[in-house]
């Protein structure tokens, strides 16, 4: 069995962190280098740096503030926000990111997965999902920071994506985002048995067993997390030590 990640979620606003509880009504949770250095000191095994306004806002992810946080980095760092082309790609990987996450411009041209893919490998490429469940449709893909429902099946977009080599799925409910009411085992589930590359599940994570839960339960390659880590709730070592003596294999 792989060893199963850890990986803080630093959400930017304006070059602050940020957070909020399905995707609305942010408060600052600080610096994101101080932020950064920290997290790894304690032990994540990746990092996630979400610009969450630049698809919104048509602008570049912003290339200082990566570069500042990969200098404070010896883990993988991903980078997402905004990406839409090859140079966007290749500009992030020479300021520090390991790797990137698309969303939005993989749903509006999925062509765009495959390019990137066949450029710079498809272990540099994680294609972000962000779902939410209805009644009528089940589980649909959403664009625009969540504002805009694709009609688009979740499980159905995420075996595309991992068709046309994407490396790896980060799964946002966004239902559950911010909650702590725990992940959604349910499409966390329904996407790692449909694809045969790592799910990273995000979105309602608020106690050790959560990550239990969706390790076990949900067969989660790595669970990622926001809140319960920028405000001190949970440290990264003790919930490490918590999966280790569930069975867990971690890296400590």
């Amino acid at each position: 069995m792989l060893t199963k990640r850890i990986i803080p979620c630093l959400d930017i606003k304006d070059g602050r962190t940020v957070k909020g509880v399905q995707f609305e009504g942010l408060r600052d949770a600080g610096d994101p280098v101080a932020l950064a250095a920290r997290y790894a000191r304690e032990g994540a095994d990746e990092l996630v740096f979400l610009d969450i306004t630049a698809t919104n806002q048509k602008r570049a992810t912003l290339i200082a503030l990566v570069r500042e946080v990969a200098r404070e980095l010896d883990i993988p760092f991903t980078v997402g926000g905004g990406i839409g082309s090859v140079a966007d790609v290749e500009a992030l990987l020479l300021n520090g990111a390991d790797k990137v996450s698309i969303n939005s411009a993989a749903l509006a041209r999925p062509e765009l997965i495959n390019e990137l893919a066949a450029r710079f490998g498809s272990q540099c490429i994680v294609v972000a999902a962000d779902t939410r469940y209805n009644d009528a449709d089940g589980w649909q893909v959403y664009t625009r920071a969540g504002t805009n429902n694709t009609g688009r099946n979740a499980v159905d977009w995420c075996r595309e994506a991992a068709d046309r080599g994407a490396g790896e799925i980060l799964l946002t409910s966004m239902s559950n985002d911010g909650t702590k009411d725990g992940f959604a085992l349910d499409i966390t589930g329904a996407v790692s048995r449909a694809v045969p590359i790592p799910v990273i599940a995000s979105g309602g994570a608020g106690s050790k067993q959560d990550f239990t839960n969706v390790f076990q339960l949900a067969s989660a390659d790595a669970g990622l997390a926001a809140s319960i880590f920028h405000f001190g709730e949970i440290g990264i070592r003790e919930l490490k030590e918590h999966l280790r003596q569930d069975g867990i294999p971690v890296r400590l």
